[in-house]
């Protein structure tokens, strides 16, 4: 294991000092690196990038986990064969990186970036903070369907988080509104609750694996339709789904009582676009093999950069990006 030793004052280091004491800050203290976002990547790059001796401090503006706090139970991450519970896994890196030595705020949204100076520096509700590195693992935000009913609906019975919500449910019925493995495994966990769980694929083919579509269809309450929403309706609440049928362009109304909406997400990169760091067409954050983004010393990691939307390979990605922000920071302060 390599180490850095946080205390080194390098004429390079002291020299940024020297240039940030000009300028007004709440917190004037240096940070080697700054991480913003504290799901799997952020948390990953925590442990790495204390681990070898860096100042660190990761930001996060809700919960440290992010979405995986949302996974009833993660049963393909390595280390764990009989599976692990989201928020149980999150909490166990949430506290191995502070064990680490990293420092961890929360809540604490970020406003603003500068990021173009051999300083970063990061704006907050609270406060700026100033570090030579930074790591961007904001995550994503919830895809929206965009139909008629979803917003009046919020929290009156269109939810974005089964997890959350789902015992809300209990003896009711739901729709699950997604194709994937998050979809089906929402499916899952509210047919444990709900008397009757409908999956709506919002496409025609579902893209989830193999071993959960058969535990779905295997569940005597969880109904499997291909079609796609056109509206939600209701009066206070919500009351039915009207759905349109992929094969056949059939419309139909279901009567129900809940919606969970898992249809994945999308970055959160308009922050990040606005301090100049270049994305794709989709919104992702584009990265080198290095996660190096185009801008020098700023690093991405995780479901910003569209790489795998897996804990694992956030995890690896994290990684990756508190090495080659080491070497960067090691560099600079020569």
């Amino acid at each position: 294991m390599i180490y850095f030793a946080r205390n080194t004052t390098s004429h390079g280091a002291q020299k940024i000092c020297e240039d940030l004491r000009e300028q007004a800050f709440v917190n004037d203290e240096l940070f080697d690196i700054i991480i913003i976002g504290g799901g799997p990547a952020g948390l990953t790059s925590a442990i790495y990038a204390s681990r070898m001796g860096m100042k660190t401090l990761l930001l996060e503006t809700k919960l440290f986990g992010g979405k995986a706090l949302e996974a009833p139970i993660v049963e393909n991450f390595p280390g764990f064969p009989e599976g692990i519970g989201g928020v149980e896994l999150m909490e166990k890196m949430a506290e191995q990186a502070k064990n680490s030595g990293a420092e961890m705020r929360t809540p604490l949204e970020v406003v603003d970036l500068s990021l173009n100076g051999k300083a970063k520096i990061v704006t907050t509700k609270s406060g700026k903070y100033q570090s030579l590195g930074i790591i961007i693992a904001t995550g994503t935000q919830r895809k929206k369907l965009l139909v008629p009913g979803e917003t009046e609906f919020l929290g009156r019975g269109v939810s974005y988080c089964a997890v959350c919500d789902g015992p809300l449910f209990r003896g009711k019925t739901t729709a699950v509104i997604g194709f994937d493995d998050e979809a089906l495994e929402d499916t899952l966990f509210l047919s444990n609750l709900s008397k009757r769980v409908v999956l709506i694929t919002q496409r025609d083919e579902i893209e989830a694996a193999k071993t959960l579509v058969d535990r779905c269809r295997k569940k005597a309450n969880v109904e499997i339709l291909k079609a796609r929403v056109k509206s939600i309706l209701g009066d206070t609440y919500v009351r039915s789904v009207e759905i349109l049928y992929f094969e056949s362009d059939d419309e139909r109304k279901i009567p129900l009582d809940g919606i969970f909406i898992s249809m994945g997400g999308v970055p959160m990169t308009n922050l990040v676009k606005k301090a100049g760091i270049i994305v794709d067409e989709r919104g992702c954050i584009k990265v080198d093999r290095r996660q190096a983004t185009n801008l020098e010393g700023v690093f991405a990691a995780g479901d910003c950069t569209c790489g795998g939307m897996q804990i694992i390979t956030a995890a690896g990605e994290g990684a990756m990006a508190a090495i080659q922000a080491y070497m960067y920071v090691k560099r600079i302060r020569m």
